[in-house]
């Protein structure tokens, strides 16, 4: 009796996440010249953020680039609406924590709890045997497991948003970037003619846009000015609020945080404590 192929086309049906951007747009690319039968999603997931200029939600202008690049690739979109799952499991959360002062990374919280097992759940429904990203991350199966490994491109690695993900994730997941760099994946686009070639990365939170995470935390919760302290407890600057900062965070001027001139002596300072009683931040000079 022959063997069954479980890489037959059959079972090589991939439900990939297409969100507008160059990466995931070769990603679908790639997928489809090695066999497999991609189908396409759209995932909408934040609708309040919107174009300066044109007044437009973010995600439509990504969608409307995304169904471009469908056509181009030949491939069927669809397009979900994760929107409340996304504000009330991991927006509404994020700012509770960072109220508290605690300061979650929303990536990793929308990988492990709405991006995978969202689209691993509809993956089904259509019968999929794959889901797949534009994350440039890579992994391997041992036999152990599944082990997620670092990019090729240390550059533009991204496997620490994916870190929280299971075995059960990681079994079903295809990453086709991982074994390369960002240049070769803008030359590939390039070459098949994709629109978004040259497209700028984003760069904030997942799914919300090009907003820096201050900026976005600054809607909810309000500035309160408080005091940046040395190691021996003496004030050399000022911030915006401690419930914006994180443990490890390098201060500059440009996150809010101003350190005394006299103070400097051209040394780069890092937070190294946050009191939120006291609303006061404690840094230390680099190679403390």
């Amino acid at each position: 009796m022959k063997k069954k192929n479980k890489d037959n086309k059959k079972n090589k049906t991939v439900l990939l996440a297409l969100s507008g951007g160059v990466d995931s747009s070769v990603a679908a690319l790639i997928l489809k010249k090695q066999g497999y039968r991609v189908i396409c999603v759209f995932m909408k997931n934040f609708s309040d953020i919107k174009n300066k200029l044109t007044n437009e939600c973010n995600w439509i202008e990504e969608y409307k680039m995304a169904q471009k690049i469908a056509a181009i690739l030949e491939l069927p979109l669809i397009k979900l609406d994760f929107e409340h799952e996304y504000k009330t499991q991991v927006i509404n959360p994020m700012f509770q924590a960072y109220k508290r002062g605690i300061t979650p990374n929303p990536d990793v919280t929308c990988n492990t709890i709405i991006k995978f097992p969202l689209l691993w759940k509809h993956a089904l429904n259509i019968k999929a045997g794959y889901i797949a990203t534009g994350h440039y991350a890579r992994i391997k199966k041992t036999k152990r497991g599944y082990e997620l490994l670092q990019a090729r491109d240390k550059k533009k690695d991204q496997s620490y948003f994916l870190s929280e993900l299971s075995q059960k994730d990681l079994s079903h997941t295809l990453f086709p970037l991982g074994e390369l760099t960002k240049i070769q994946v803008r030359e590939i686009a390039k070459k098949h003619r994709l629109p978004n070639h040259n497209k700028s990365s984003t760069k904030g939170v997942c799914f919300i846009g090009n907003i820096p995470l201050k900026s976005f935390l600054e809607q909810r919760l309000k500035q309160k000015p408080g005091q940046v302290l040395n190691e021996n407890n003496e004030s050399i600057g000022t911030h915006k609020g401690a419930h914006y900062y994180t443990i490890g965070e390098r201060a500059r001027p440009t996150s809010g945080i101003e350190i005394h001139k006299q103070a400097l002596s051209q040394k780069r300072f890092y937070i190294s404590k946050k009191d939120m009683h006291a609303n006061t931040l404690i840094v230390v000079p680099e190679n403390h």
